[in-house]
């Protein structure tokens, strides 16, 4: 990544004017982690970490890229939609990679999958397939602008043979739609967000864990 995706160019908002945090209790390292994040989002690399993330996301890691997106929208406004702009590129060139690993690497690589990836498991891919089979490429789409486990269906196309031009058209509008949301109503609300966070900041992340949950139930109830 070159200096300009990395550097800053305009000041990062000032949290400490805001109301006083919510004290949290010492085993809450839910809350430890997202105000680790929110530094980081200040950090001159963020821009590396979360390209490296979204490429990541896209084809074996478990976190997805919004957990630092959204911080890094807020402390610098001015590069949101910067920020959504390499939060797409990455994750569509890691999606790729999960289509490379599924076309050539796959019987090496599905023992670690369906051991060690979150939501990657026979029965899951087997579902995955059955909607290839019914829907073509629109069910890619579907799964790049949803909590339904992305790394699945990139990695199943791949397995599938699926036709890389609509492949990467689906992933890159998929995606571009999901990330440039999430940038738009974090530039839009701003420093705004952030008592809003502090005071309900485990009920978003009950909120937010069932949404990722309920992306792997729709696997299980439609197999």
């Amino acid at each position: 990544m070159s200096d300009s995706l990395e550097t800053p160019t305009d000041q990062p908002a000032a949290p400490a004017s805001g109301p006083a945090r919510v004290p949290t209790h010492p085993w809450a390292i839910h809350r430890r982690l997202y105000d680790w994040v929110l530094g980081f989002a200040h950090h001159r690399h963020a821009g590396t970490a979360l390209f490296g993330i979204s490429f990541a996301e896209s084809s074996f890691f478990p976190i997805p890229p919004d957990v630092l997106l959204a911080p890094l929208c807020l402390g610098h406004r001015g590069r949101a939609f910067s920020f959504a702009a390499i939060t797409t590129l990455a994750s569509v060139l890691g999606g790729l990679a999960g289509y490379a690993i599924g076309l050539g690497a796959w019987e090496a690589a599905h023992g670690f999958l369906y051991a060690y990836v979150p939501g990657f498991t026979p029965e899951e891919f087997r579902t995955v397939k059955s909607w290839y089979d019914a829907y073509g490429t629109w069910v890619l789409f579907a799964a790049a602008f949803t909590p339904i486990p992305f790394k699945v269906f990139t990695i199943a196309g791949g397995v599938l043979g699926q036709a890389l031009l609509p492949f990467v058209i689906a992933s890159t509008v998929g995606r571009g739609l999901r990330f440039f949301l999430v940038a738009a109503i974090f530039w839009a609300v701003g420093p705004r967000a952030l008592p809003f966070i502090d005071r309900y900041f485990n009920a978003l992340c009950i909120a937010a864990a069932a949404l990722l949950i309920g992306g792997f139930a729709i696997l299980k109830l439609l197999h």
